[in-house]
């Protein structure tokens, strides 16, 4: 049977940092000549995992997992390090860099461009509303589009229009209600009901703009928020 230095594993962090905890709760400790390669070149990770066998580290908060390093023997980080350093210190790789990043900004580019729309549709304001509407839509997707973000209009799992339309609701939860100062219990589903709740406002409120019959700008929140 193979030990756990021959075994690729995942692994989760102790309060000890030479320690890990496996899946079946078993408490191993670092095998000797090995070392800890922080998470941050995804580049390098996968080298030195393809080199032999790792423990990935993963720490698991809430619905999230968050990555701790990978353990692996040392002289495989050392050589995956050096092989990626002189790899990328050639002409060829600074290209590439170049290549991919001008390749990304045109696709982040055209998604801006795309939520945007996605995002006038949703509105859908009235003639008498429709500067209101293009501002709306322009901070929102401003707002929500940033690579990085963690935003729902990264996300893919859901289609670009519901992005479009959560995008718009969480905008104004924070933009036109009062959702930041709240003090809301720290009772189950309770955050969840509060934004049900402010989510129906914010319809209201852009249903008013879906007609062509002004009001006045200084009682309307989303107007305020809009002018400030």
């Amino acid at each position: 049977m193979a030990t756990p230095s021959e075994r690729t594993l995942t692994v989760a962090p102790t309060a000890d940092p030479t320690r890990v905890r496996a899946s079946d709760g078993a408490v191993l400790s670092a095998p000797e000549g090995w070392a800890l390669l922080p998470p941050g070149d995804a580049g390098l990770t996968r080298r030195v995992k393809a080199a032999g066998p790792t423990w990935t580290v993963i720490e698991r908060r809430g619905n999230k997992n968050f990555s701790r390093g990978v353990w692996a023997p040392a002289a495989h980080i050392d050589t995956a390090r050096g092989a990626l350093e002189a790899e990328r210190a050639t002409p060829a790789y600074a290209r590439r860099l170049a290549s991919d990043a001008k390749r990304r900004d045109a696709a982040q580019g055209e998604y801006v461009r795309a939520f945007e729309e996605e995002v006038l549709g949703f509105l859908r304001f009235a003639p008498t509303w429709a500067e209101q509407g293009r501002a709306l839509a322009s901070a929102v997707t401003a707002h929500a589009t940033p690579v990085g973000s963690g935003t729902v209009a990264r996300t893919q799992r859901i289609p670009v229009e519901q992005r479009a339309e959560s995008a718009v609701i969480a905008w104004m939860r924070h933009q036109t209600t009062a959702y930041d100062s709240m003090k809301i219990a720290r009772v189950k589903g309770e955050r969840r009901a509060v934004r049900r709740e402010l989510a129906e406002i914010a319809r209201r409120v852009l249903d008013a703009h879906r007609r062509d019959v002004a009001h006045a700008a200084s009682g309307c929140s989303l107007c305020g928020a809009l002018t400030a």
